[in-house]
Parts: C-alpha cells; sequence; structure tokens
C-alpha cells in the first residue's frame, strides 16, 4: 500500500539546479517526518535534508545555503530543489517517510549526476 515516487534525477553541470520530488501514498503523510538521503559509490547512505511533521528543517553541513527542501500537503509532496550543484554531490537519492517508533518508508532512488 505504500508507496513513495520520485522523480527529477538527472544529469547536470557543476552550478546547475535540478528539483527532485517524492509523491507519497498509502500513509498519514501529515503525520510523517518527510527527508531525503543520498548514497554516492562506495559510500554510506548520508541524510541530506529532513522536514519534519512540524515543519522543522535541517540539513547536512555539505549542503546548507544550497539545497531546499519543502513539502506541499495537499499533493502529498516533499521536494528538494538544488542548486549550485558539485561532482560531490553525484550520488543516488533516495526519499524516505519516517514517524517515530515505526520503521521508516523508502522510495528506490533516482540517480543525479554532476560533471562536466
Amino acid at each position: 500500500q505504500v508507496q513513495l515516487v520520485e522523480s527529477g534525477g538527472g544529469s547536470v553541470q557543476p552550478g546547475g539546479s535540478l528539483r527532485l520530488s517524492c509523491a507519497a501514498s498509502g500513509i498519514a503523510f501529515t503525520y510523517y517526518d518527510m527527508a531525503w538521503y543520498r548514497q554516492g559509490s562506495g559510500n554510506e547512505r548520508e541524510l541530506v535534508a529532513v522536514i519534519s511533521s512540524g515543519g522543522r528543517i535541517n540539513y547536512a553541513d555539505s549542503v546548507k545555503g544550497r539545497f531546499t527542501i519543502f513539502r506541499d500537503f495537499a499533493l502529498r509532496t516533499v521536494y528538494l530543489q538544488m542548486n549550485s550543484l558539485k561532482p560531490e554531490d553525484t550520488a543516488v537519492y533516495y526519499c524516505n517517510a519516517a514517524r517515530l517508533g515505526q520503521r521508516p518508508y523508502w522510495g528506490q532512488g533516482t540517480q543525479v549526476t554532476v560533471s562536466s
């Protein structure tokens, strides 16, 4: 029943921008913290940005000032606006939905590649 569908990934040059989307279904969206994680080749999966059910936002230091996370409750969608992209941002980006005390849900991931 639960589905997180990501879109918006692709290839871009350094300094470019992309917007990722994650459409959620099968969960009480308003009660979930929504987050974006990423995993580069050979690296551990890391938290990029999170927006809580109450609107609190946190970013990884590496993306602060460049990325913006926001959510649309009507569309049940969370977004990640990525600006000033760097090669080190290259990774598979995963949408995550979490509720305290429950196992989180994950999307399938979308590839972001930043190269000249």
